[in-house]
């Protein structure tokens, strides 16, 4: 039986990755059934903030007011210790506009070609804004779950999984890199998995309100 508040609710995904929309649907349908996940189909809105949450807050506030629905929209990153943090908002686009994944891990490599395995502390991080629309169109209500993966980064790549930095994340407490590990292993320990742990009964609390 659907749980209560959430029987029959649709929300938008601000993406037009359909298969993230699949990922998302996939996920939240098992802990919340009855609730469908739509994909985002209005413009992309400029992502100026300073922060995973802000860019996040963003891209779901435009998908808000553009739908109408309660939007979902996820941030997410490299942050390295000894970088101060960066790649950070960057990086996927860490080696410059036109680059892509290969470029910028490459980039990061060699940014860390001197530092010892033991100060190459770093994290992934997912955030995912969750905005309620108001009548007239201003958020009701929002909220940011959050997603960290700690872990460090290894001297060369390893893996042939993954994408974007995983051939080089080594999550902590492990010897593999993030592109070693299974897509089980993977979905039930990423920085997105932990986020989406975060995000679903905030949801949940959202949708029982709306119903009450």
């Amino acid at each position: 039986m659907p749980e209560r508040g959430a029987a029959l609710a649709e929300i938008v995904l601000a993406t037009h990755n359909a298969h993230k929309v699949e990922e998302f649907q996939r996920i939240i349908g098992e802990a919340l059934p009855g609730v469908t996940v739509l994909p985002y189909d209005g413009p992309e809105p400029v992502e100026d903030g300073l922060s995973f949450s802000e860019n996040a807050l963003i891209k779901a506030r435009a998908a808000a007011a553009h739908t109408g629905r309660i939007a979902l929209a996820d941030d997410s990153g490299i942050c390295v210790d000894v970088l101060g943090g960066a790649p950070g908002i960057f990086s996927a686009r860490w080696a410059g506009p036109g680059h892509g994944d290969q470029a910028n891990l490459e980039l990061l490599l060699a940014q860390l070609r001197d530092i010892a395995p033991s100060d190459r502390g770093a994290r992934f991080e997912c955030h995912i804004a969750i905005v309620v629309p108001g009548i007239d169109g201003t958020p009701e209500h929002e909220t940011v779950a959050v997603g960290v993966w700690p872990g460090s980064l290894a001297t060369e790549p390893g893996g042939e999984g993954g994408f974007g930095y995983d051939p080089i994340f080594i999550p902590e407490g492990g010897a593999r890199t993030a592109a070693e590990l299974s897509a089980e292993e993977k979905n039930t320990s990423s920085h997105r998995a932990r986020a989406v742990a975060d995000a679903i009964p905030r949801l949940s609390m959202i949708l029982t309100a709306r119903d009450e």
